[in-house]
């Protein structure tokens, strides 16, 4: 299931592109979404186009409420 304001579509690939990913991924200590995401954003960005940045992912318990 996709986070509250991401796009989640269906991507089909060729088996030794996904294979390639899936390196670049575990080298690089990312999934291979998060390197696919990665590799897109510099892509982009050599064709010039701008793309804010992503909101950093919370990890962990939320904070305790005070009281």
């Amino acid at each position: 299931m996709a986070s509250p304001g991401r796009k989640a579509f269906p991507l089909r690939l060729d088996p030794a592109l996904y294979a390639a990913l899936e390196r670049a991924a575990a080298c690089d200590l990312r999934s291979v979404n998060a390197e696919v995401e990665v590799l897109l954003r510099e892509a982009l960005g050599r064709r010039g186009i701008k793309v804010e940045a992503a909101e950093p992912v919370r990890r962990g318990r939320p904070p305790k409420e005070a009281g």
